[in-house]
């Protein structure tokens, strides 16, 4: 697989933390620098919050590890914003991954989140076509065929 990802912080702890097998092909391919994944600071600070989530009960430690293997596999994109006109996630914690694959001129947005998906949806943005498809985690190894 050949391509430049957004993934959402979800994706990133199925793969970073979890080791959810719906991501294995993609963390395969992340960890082998096979795809290049975007990032930028509103990525990374949620990711360190979502880290420190009491109910995931991650130690400090594993945490700081966790955060530091994304910040090494991941290419900052510099800024923030809406470069193209994109469409408004009901989510507005999710919009910035929008704008980060927009910015970063990804192939892809990765994401298990249903407003992001829904998104995806042709008939949910008429005459708004993305730069980038929103992808489900499983849907990536027939996209982006390795």
């Amino acid at each position: 697989m050949r391509a430049t990802l957004a993934l959402d912080t979800n994706v990133v702890l199925d793969a970073l933390y979890f080791r959810d097998p719906s991501v294995t092909m993609l963390e395969a391919a992340w960890a082998a620098g096979d795809v290049t994944c975007l990032g930028d600071a509103y990525a990374l600070a949620e990711l360190e919050r979502v880290l420190g989530y009491a109910n995931l009960n991650i130690a400090s430690e594993q945490a700081a590890a966790i955060l530091a293997v994304y910040r090494q596999r991941i290419r900052i994109v510099p800024g923030s914003g809406n470069p193209y006109a994109l469409p408004q996630c009901r989510d507005p914690k999710d919009q910035p991954f929008l704008e980060l694959a927009a910015r970063g001129r990804a192939d892809a947005l990765v994401s298990k989140d249903k407003k992001l998906l829904e998104l995806a949806r042709p008939h949910r943005r008429p005459g708004r076509a993305l730069p980038f498809d929103i992808l489900h985690p499983a849907a990536l190894h027939l996209a982006f065929k390795t």
